[in-house]
């Protein structure tokens, strides 16, 4: 069954299918011997060879992590600025995993680690609607009109955000801490809406993807996802 280039290299856990899509253009795929180029290119992995970087590709088994990411670790798979990146904390696991979506430098928290493309595409495609819950702390204490506006959806950088569920934890004269839900992955989108009704993040945590929550994990820790941790992001 022919399937489309990019997507049988996220499979085989090389990356991401939109980060697939600069390895073909940039020359580094190979289909029975000769370099393909062309995005959309579709085919047979059971009837034809195919090589990234001069080596032959093959299906790992699919895996899935849940990392709590501490503050301070990119969520790339390399930084030419020389930070830590977040898969330096999977420590003794076999495949060769990428996360799914991204978190800040400064943000820590639920991400998800996996070789599996079809998964990762489920996950970061906005028709799927798969809610992410972040607990943020922001400056002072927003009035309820202000956390109105932002549940109602508000306009970042020319477009209007869609509309997010917001719950008060705790609060004191200086600061409030807050649940946010929300189903898009604008970058610094829960950073950027506070800073836009004047109450920046002190604070930001990603506690869950869907229903799968953190719980007790602690900061820097990861562990093996079964079937049914999966089925519960879906929820």
């Amino acid at each position: 069954m022919e399937e489309r280039l990019q997507k049988i290299l996220a499979a085989a856990g090389i990356c991401s299918r939109r980060q697939a899509e600069r390895l073909i253009v940039a020359g580094r795929v190979k289909v029975d011997g000769r370099v393909v180029t062309e995005l959309g290119t579709k085919v047979d992995p059971n009837r034809q060879t195919i090589h990234f970087d001069d080596k032959p590709l093959h299906r790992p088994e699919p895996a899935y992590y849940l990392l709590n990411k501490p503050r301070g670790y990119v969520t790339t798979m390399n930084d030419p600025q020389g930070r830590p990146i977040v898969t330096s904390l999977l420590k003794g696991i076999k495949e060769r995993v990428f996360p799914v979506g991204r978190l800040d430098i400064d943000t820590e928290g639920a991400l998800l680690l996996t070789n599996d493309g079809d998964l990762t595409q489920r996950i970061l495609h906005p028709s799927n609607e798969i809610e992410r819950t972040y607990e943020a702390t922001v400056v002072g204490q927003p009035s309820r009109q202000k956390l109105a506006e932002l549940a109602d959806g508000i306009v970042l950088e020319g477009r209007k955000t869609w509309p997010a569920k917001l719950r008060v934890l705790k609060k004191n004269s200086a600061a409030t801490t807050i649940e946010v839900v929300i189903h898009e992955g604008r970058k610094r989108q829960v950073r950027l809406m506070f800073a836009a009704i004047g109450h920046p993040v002190r604070e930001l945590r990603r506690i869950a993807y869907g229903k799968l929550f953190l719980a007790e994990l602690p900061v820097g820790k990861f562990r093996k996802l079964s079937a049914a941790d999966l089925k519960k992001i879906f929820k």
